[in-house]
């Protein structure tokens, strides 16, 4: 089969190439599937390049990557299914987490995988499993978030944000959205009851008070965003960004630093994707209250100017490669 290839840490021009490999095996419990499309994430930017340093030593090759096909975001056909798989037939339309997504097939756990939306198109599904349930988990188990209240969106455009945005609407809540002038109105079409231009406007130098903050960019001291919240309010720092050594893992040190000095709770969180989360957004597609805004789609073989566009760091909506038609 076709797939991106990565032998070393570095630059995507660098080191993804586009080669034959072998077709992986399922295992007991797992899923091949046929692969139509695999969302980028900018957590496959940082697998790719080796950076923050913290990503070699969570498991991914200290010294070279220990996976040589990268992709995580999957939608596509079921192919065949390992012995002990009871959930998926081959046919069967899928969406989640696999293992070397960005090639014509890929393994996936089978608790990591849901039917794909009806409504939704395979590249439109391949967006959701990793920025969707991260949006899911933090605003409804870290922030706790409840109808009614008010919640601030800052990155509302990328894709945690385009999803957080509806989530957020879909669970009753009242959205402040910051986001670049070139996306006012697609934020408002997402459901935002309010909008913030920051090239015009300062978030943080307001007299407005939220009950949630939910930052992806973290491009504001802690001080500012905490004054900004309610005195039982939440702050949410879920950022990737932030050095070479611990890149967004910085942001949830410093909030246990934190933590004891404030009434105000801080929550960061790390993501994991469950078929319960999957299921979860694929009722809310289902229903009309979430859709994938696909800012850009690259071809399999052109894969490395995708994770390059994420890596920039000024994606709007999701960022896909599509693999079979």
């Amino acid at each position: 089969m076709k797939a991106i290839v990565q032998d070393r840490y570095g630059e995507p021009d660098d080191v993804l190439e586009f080669r034959e490999v072998d077709r992986p095996e399922p295992g007991e419990r797992q899923v091949l599937v046929r692969v139509h499309a695999a969302g980028v994430n900018i957590a496959d930017w940082f697998i790719m390049t080796g950076i923050p340093y913290v990503i070699r030593l969570a498991g991914y090759g200290v010294r070279t990557p220990k996976r040589s096909v990268p992709g995580t975001d999957v939608a596509g056909v079921v192919e065949a299914v390992g012995a002990a798989v009871t959930r998926f037939k081959p046919g069967d339309e899928v969406f989640g987490e696999g293992t070397g997504t960005f090639a014509e097939y890929a393994c996936a756990d089978e608790d990591r995988l849901a039917a794909k939306p009806a409504g939704m198109t395979f590249e439109e599904a391949a967006g959701v499993p990793l920025a969707g349930v991260t949006a899911v988990m933090m605003l409804r188990d870290a922030g706790r978030l409840a109808a009614g209240q008010r919640l601030l969106v800052n990155g509302s455009s990328g894709g945690i944000g385009t999803y957080a945005v509806q989530i957020a609407k879909a669970m009753g809540a009242e959205v402040t959205a910051v986001c670049g002038p070139n996306n006012v109105d697609l934020v408002r079409e997402l459901g935002a009851d309010h909008v913030v231009d920051y090239s015009r406007e300062d978030f943080t130098r307001t007299d407005e008070r939220y009950d949630a903050i939910l930052d992806h960019v973290m491009n504001h001291p802690f001080s500012a965003l905490l004054r900004l919240l309610t005195p039982t309010g939440v702050l949410m720092p879920n950022s990737g960004t932030g050095g070479k050594w611990l890149g967004g893992a910085r942001h949830r040190v410093k909030a246990e630093v934190i933590r004891p000095f404030t009434r105000r709770r801080l929550a960061p969180l790390l993501a994991r994707t469950t078929r319960a989360d999957l299921e979860v957004l694929a009722g809310l597609a289902e229903s009309g209250q979430l859709r994938t805004v696909v800012g850009r789609t690259w071809p399999l073989n052109d894969a490395a100017r995708a994770v390059r566009h994420v890596g920039d760091g000024h994606a709007r909506g999701k960022v896909v490669v599509t693999v079979q038609a």
